[in-house]
């Protein structure tokens, strides 16, 4: 009785580290996979290994020329917890209405926080991409609290939009 009490106990290790082993690499195919797009989500090369070629980004001008002010619209649900867009009305952060090609820093009756209230010049497409990309890169001290929008393909739709805007 006790050798087969021996062969079931070896048998029950064995099925209990594959069960181990079973749930600890579906746990790691969790954690290195990506299974949206059905590609490992970090990749190691080895160091002898070619790079891969950089994929170019499209350029500013190449983005603002497929860019879709509706879809842009869409984007600006974001930005309407601070902005609007009608004019001359403010709310936390100054109305947008007219934005592109206005001076910075230019309404009397809204009170800019000091970053913006040191910049010189006019609202361009590529000054608001820089600013929506990273607000405390674009404006160090701004009291916008934004963290910025990361797809440059969604900027150029806000900018689309805004253009649309007091035209």
């Amino acid at each position: 009785m006790s050798a087969l009490f021996a062969v079931l106990k070896a048998i029950a290790a064995v099925c209990l580290a594959g069960a181990i082993f079973y749930v600890m690499n579906l746990a790691a195919s969790g954690l290195f996979t990506n299974p949206g797009l059905d590609q490992p989500a970090y990749v190691i090369l080895p160091d002898d290994a070619p790079a891969a070629a950089a994929v170019e980004a499209p350029s500013f001008e190449e983005l603002m020329a497929s860019a879709d002010p509706a879809r842009g619209e869409r984007a600006f649900r974001d930005c309407q917890a601070c902005h609007r867009v009608e004019e001359g009305v403010h709310a936390v952060g100054p109305s947008l209405y007219g934005v592109i090609g206005r001076d910075i820093a230019s309404f009397d009756d809204f009170r800019y926080s000091a970053a913006f209230s040191g910049l010189e010049g006019v609202w361009t497409p590529e000054r608001i991409d820089a600013l929506i990309t990273n607000p405390q890169g674009f404006a160090r001290g701004t009291a916008m609290t934004y963290s910025g929008m990361r797809r440059a393909s969604d900027r150029a739709d806000l900018i689309a939009y805004l253009q649309t805007l007091g035209m």
